[in-house]
């Protein structure tokens, strides 16, 4: 069979399955079959399918039925211009973090701390952004950790990253000058209204602290203070309802100047804060 028969094939079966954006992940899947990048699939479409590469994607499409995501099925994500390993340990980049990327390398930063890394898309980004800087990335998860650490040396920094197992900041020593952290924020009571793909394949731990969701944004604004060189910089990234809760948990500890970056749709996405500068600061913000 050829790869565009298989396609309309697989796209109707996604269709089917009630699959939003059917034919752009049956591209997706076809692209990882024929391990051909995504842009030139098009090239490939008239081309005999081997049966290796059938049963490849016969496997895809049932996966993404169950509604596993494609970036779990074909094990990788595109994230801030780079392709980052994704497996069920770790929490599927969005492109809305790429707000707090943004904003992480606005500013120079030598050092930076990102709390909860997952697959280590935040740091990484930040590190690739800004080359001369080193970085720590904190997971409870030793598998999460394992992720991130592959993906630092695939992508070259992993001599400027570092991984460490720490719940929030309890295994951490020294200062930063930058934080970051896209902590788990799904309130209990909002768990049930979460996408299957969402809610029955990443990992919980990821995803929800449980309550009304801002534990996590608590234990951060406790730690950030003793953890920021003067003038230093935290930036959370959010539900879009909690602006003002954690602007305010922020504020608590002595942090100031905070302000509040939406996303391209419009939404409250990342709050920025910092620690004020004292006499003989380094002046780092």
């Amino acid at each position: 069979m050829k790869a565009q028969a298989a396609l309309v094939l697989g796209t109707r079966r996604l269709v089917a399955a009630g699959i939003e954006g059917a034919a752009l992940d049956a591209r997706r899947l076809m692209a990882h079959a024929l391990n051909e990048a995504p842009d030139r699939l098009t090239l490939r479409l008239q081309d005999d399918l081997t049966e290796t590469e059938q049963a490849a994607f016969d496997r895809a499409i049932t996966a993404r039925e169950a509604r596993q995501p494609v970036a779990q099925i074909t094990g990788r994500r595109l994230f801030w211009g780079h392709e980052f390993r994704v497996t069920r340990d770790t929490l599927d980049p969005r492109p809305e973090t790429e707000i707090l990327v943004a904003a992480a390398i606005e500013e120079p930063f030598a050092k930076v701390l990102d709390l909860g890394t997952g697959t280590g898309c935040i740091l990484i980004s930040c590190l690739k952004g800004m080359p001369f800087a080193v970085g720590t990335g904190t997971d409870v998860s030793p598998a999460a950790l394992a992720v991130a650490q592959d993906n630092a040396t695939r992508l070259g920094v992993e001599k400027r990253a570092r991984f460490a197992a720490s719940d929030w900041f309890a295994a951490i020593n020294g200062v930063f000058d930058l934080i970051v952290s896209n902590p788990p924020y799904i309130a209990e009571d909002e768990m049930a209204g979460l996408s299957v793909d969402v809610r029955e394949w990443e990992p919980l731990g990821a995803l929800t602290p449980g309550g009304d969701g801002l534990d996590a944004y608590r234990a951060i604004a406790r730690g950030a203070a003793p953890r920021l060189m003067p003038g230093g910089r935290v930036l959370l990234e959010i539900g879009p309802t909690q602006a003002q809760q954690v602007s305010d948990l922020l504020a608590a500890q002595g942090l100031e100047r905070v302000e509040v970056r939406q996303d391209l749709d419009g939404r409250d996405r990342v709050v920025i804060a910092r620690k004020p500068l004292e006499d003989g600061g380094c002046g780092c913000a």
